[in-house]
């Protein structure tokens, strides 16, 4: 009899743990689907519209580990996906369930907890800050310090994606101690780490001057140029990145990159194969070289030049642009590096960028380096003049579908280079067809060469640009007028009047009104006329001797 009743009970217990088995199997299932139908974005609204994170939200408190944690990757999936979804999970304070006691969660569950804070986060700015004011960022730093490296990669992602949206979060990260274990991270074997704390340090120091301090104290640029001799190229691109980052903000911090020796490594970065490495690369000599003169004479020293040059020359790519600001900087500068900039060849390589390419804010960046290069003397100008691209500047200038910063910056590059252009083969076309503001410095730079030059008046006649001036139309007491009454002044009053306006037209009427004052050889008479009957003769005479 007892026999009979162990056995049913045994059977009764088996019959439960199938049921409770099975329920853990389809809560499991449950959860393995939801995280397969999240990854892909078309089903996004339709798992949204059924109620998703309230089915999901008591999972996350399930008694079974790998439920917990299949739910904390579903909740981050749907979240990456959508703001909405991202919102809802912060609105059902899901947050401080997914949080709670996690240091004593094992690594499974801390990285699907860091994707969900990192796929909100990633959102907005708003959403972020609540993550650090629900104890998240803490939680972050100190899964930072974690001895596995998958949970310090996704400690790093989720520290990234808070600090990139402002400064006050950025200083927020840094606040909370972030930036020492990120400097560690740096250090570490696994290349993913290497390169998502790299990442993590770019997002940090990109926003302010204090911040990109901060980095520098910590550590950071040494451990970053030790990076770039690594082979692969994502590390690569986030170390230059980063670098990049610092050195813009200021010459202090743009020296303290250098004085890591980073030259002339990074140049070589300039000619990589890749064209993201390459843009950065040229990106970073930009920041650097736009300080003061001497960063830009090192760039120069070390062969940045004739590297941007040589990328200008030969890329299509995103690079080239960085590389023509580059340009304008260094010639910017001094008249030395900008003859050093010309003496490369530059000249030659942007007149063809104005030619081929029609990009607005390519054109721009491009105009303002020619600015920058001419501005300096008239022996900067004359090249920049015997080019050609004085009249490519007029034309993008005039053209109406030109942004008004192309025009602006157009404007301000023919205002430098015309104040120092003494070539008058170049000078005198631009008496044509030109805006006021721009006739002005054509006109004043004629009112300095014309009083000392003999040759340069001869042309100025010859070639029709003084007969130009007479046809301005020119108010009183204004700029024009006055440059035009200093040109007048070099020539000789019959000269000025024989080309001013209307002059030609009363010379004709004179000539019209002219009363001839011819003295007659021979006065009229008649046929009987001893002279006609001698000339008569003379002619018959002249007849007969034809025969």
């Amino acid at each position: 009899m007892s026999h009979s009743i162990f056995y049913v009970l045994h059977i009764f217990v088996n019959f439960i743990s199938i049921v409770l088995d099975q329920y853990q199997k389809a809560r499991l299932l449950f959860v393995q689907s939801v995280v397969d139908l999240s990854s892909k974005s078309i089903n996004t609204d339709c798992l949204e519209t059924t109620g998703i994170i309230d089915l999901l939200c008591p999972l996350l408190a399930d008694i079974v580990p790998s439920i917990q944690h299949m739910t904390a990757i579903a909740l981050g999936k749907l979240a990456n996906r959508n703001i909405k979804l991202a919102q809802a999970i912060i609105k059902r304070n899901i947050l401080s369930q997914l949080l709670q006691n996690i240091d004593r969660q094992n690594k499974f569950y801390k990285k699907a907890a860091l994707f969900v804070l990192r796929s909100i986060a990633k959102h907005s700015s708003e959403l972020a800050l609540i993550i650090v004011n629900n104890n998240g960022l803490q939680t972050i730093v100190e899964c930072l310090k974690h001895f596995d490296p998958g949970v310090k990669e996704a400690a790093a992602w989720a520290l990234g994606y808070i600090a990139r949206h402002d400064k006050n979060l950025a200083q927020l990260t840094v606040d909370a101690g972030a930036m020492s274990p990120l400097v560690l991270c740096l250090q570490e074997s696994e290349l993913y780490i290497k390169q998502i704390s790299a990442s993590a340090i770019s997002d940090i120091c990109k926003h302010s001057t204090e911040l990109a301090q901060m980095v520098v104290d910590a550590g950071a640029i040494s451990v970053l140029v030790k990076v770039l001799t690594n082979s692969d190229a994502k590390i690569k691109r986030q170390a230059l990145l980063a670098l990049s980052n610092m050195a813009k903000h200021s010459a202090d911090l743009a020296e303290a990159v250098v004085e890591a020796e980073i030259f002339p490594d990074v140049l070589t970065h300039v000619a990589y194969p890749d064209e993201s490495i390459s843009r950065i690369a040229t990106t970073l000599i930009k920041e650097i070289c736009k300080h003061k003169l001497e960063l830009a004479q090192l760039v120069a020293n070390f062969g940045g030049i004739a590297t941007l040059v040589q990328l200008i020359s030969t890329s299509r790519s995103t690079a080239r642009l960085s590389a023509i600001t580059a340009l304008g900087y260094i010639a910017g500068h001094s008249d030395q590096l900008a003859m050093a900039v010309i003496g490369s060849k530059a000249i030659v390589h942007l007149a063809i960028v104005l030619q081929e390419s029609t990009e607005d804010h390519v054109l721009t960046v491009t105009v303002w380096a020619i600015g920058q290069i001419g501005k300096h003397t008239a022996e900067h100008a004359k090249t920049v003049a015997v080019a050609n691209i004085l009249f490519k500047l007029l034309e993008l200038h005039n053209n109406p579908r030109s942004s008004e910063d192309l025009k602006a910056k157009c404007n301000a590059a023919l205002k430098q280079i015309l104040q120092k252009c003494t070539y008058i083969e170049a000078l005198e076309p631009m008496l044509h067809d030109v805006s006021p503001n721009i006739l002005k410095y054509v006109l004043g730079q004629f009112s300095k060469i014309l009083p000392n030059d003999a040759r340069a008046r001869r042309l100025f006649v010859t070639s029709g640009g003084l007969k130009k001036v007479q046809e301005i139309q020119a108010e009183p007491g204004t700029t024009i007028s006055e440059y035009i009454t200093i040109i007048n002044c070099c020539f000789p009053e019959e000269i000025i009047r024989y080309y001013s306006h209307g002059y030609p037209d009363s010379l004709l009427e004179a000539v019209e009104q002219y009363q001839p004052k011819c003295i007659f050889l021979f006065d009229h008479k008649s046929s009987s006329d001893p002279t006609d009957s001698s000339l008569s003769a003379l002619f018959d005479n002249d007849e007969n001797n034809k025969y």
